[in-house]
């Protein structure tokens, strides 16, 4: 949970997130997860990551969060290393929480968001109270995985904060609730000149959100500091041009923000599968089998046969519940 300090609240104009180069890996024999990654932002900024499923954005929340240490690289927040002098003020949101079983069992929501501190900023609890549209006699155990997402994101945000980072929170909420929850929390970055960044594979909406946007590709930042959102003349450049768009995205009359997440994605598998063949044909050309061993392929495999999975799927009772 967070807690606001003095020293975030000087120096508006003063770096939030400074990640110069960042590289890490979770096993140092496997190949990096994280590959000279930079993200330099200004207080009151709200950055969306757009990258898809395995970029790294996650890990890269994660690590500025305190929550994964990268001890080579010098991650600052606020000024502070992340990992020798850890900043108050920062808040992380990840999915992982709804799956914890604390958070399942049969504790009231209102006892529960008081144990964490609720009673300690009441109004801004009761107001978070009704943009998430919370009951505070809902049982923990007993709603939908949507409502316990709400209670999280309440829980979470109610004491003030300087830095949060959202890792795909919103994605069990309905179009009302997120609509009024991205609304509370541009507020914040511009009343209290805190920042956001946030992870998420979900658009709708979110045209005039950000302030900037952060393109990762197998775990890079593409762009050596975040972009501007929306294009202006001295970046639009940097965004894909109207050519490269392909598949129809025009005619789908897609938000300009989609379609540009889109076309990033399209050219990200582009450059993964080339990427992938490339790496196999080195591999395959050494005589290296222990490499070659390690390769995976995505999607179907030409030639290769399948199995019959009766015995496999006589076992499960795929068909329980309904």
């Amino acid at each position: 949970m967070a807690a606001t300090d003095s020293s975030t609240s000087a120096g508006s104009n003063a770096l939030a997130v400074d990640v110069p180069n960042l590289n890490f890996a979770f096993d140092p024999a496997a190949p990096p997860t994280l590959i000279d990654c930079n993200l330099q932002l200004t207080r009151g900024s709200r950055c969306l990551l757009i990258g898809a499923n395995g970029a790294g954005k996650s890990t890269l929340l994660r690590i500025m969060a305190g929550k994964r240490l990268a001890s080579a690289s010098s991650i600052r927040v606020f000024g502070r290393d992340v990992f020798r002098d850890a900043p108050r003020g920062v808040t992380y949101l990840g999915t992982e929480w709804a799956m914890n079983p604390v958070v399942r069992s049969d504790i009231v929501v209102s006892h529960f968001l008081d144990s964490v501190g609720g009673y300690r900023h009441k109004e801004r609890r009761d107001r978070l109270l009704n943009i998430l549209d919370v009951d505070l006699d809902w049982r923990m155990h007993a709603i939908s995985d949507g409502e316990r997402r709400r209670v999280q994101l309440c829980m979470g945000l109610m004491e003030p904060w300087d830095l949060l980072l959202l890792d795909e929170v919103t994605v069990d909420l309905d179009v009302q609730v997120r609509a009024d929850l991205l609304d509370f929390l541009a507020e914040e970055t511009i009343k209290r000149q805190a920042t956001i960044i946030y992870a998420t594979h979900i658009f709708d909406g979110l045209q005039g959100f950000p302030t900037h946007v952060v393109h990762m590709r197998l775990g890079t930042t593409v762009n050596p500091k975040p972009l501007d959102w929306p294009p202006n003349e001295s970046n639009a450049h940097e965004y894909p041009s109207l050519a490269q768009r392909e598949g129809g995205l025009i005619e789908r009359e897609l938000s300009p923000l989609l379609t540009v997440a889109l076309a990033w994605l399209r050219e990200d598998r582009v450059i993964r599968t080339k990427t992938e063949k490339e790496t196999a044909d080195s591999a395959a050309a050494k005589g290296d089998a222990q490499a070659l061993s390690r390769l995976r392929k995505r999607g179907a495999r030409v030639g290769e046969e399948t199995t019959d999975s009766e015995a496999f799927f006589s076992k499960y009772d795929y068909g329980a519940g309904r």
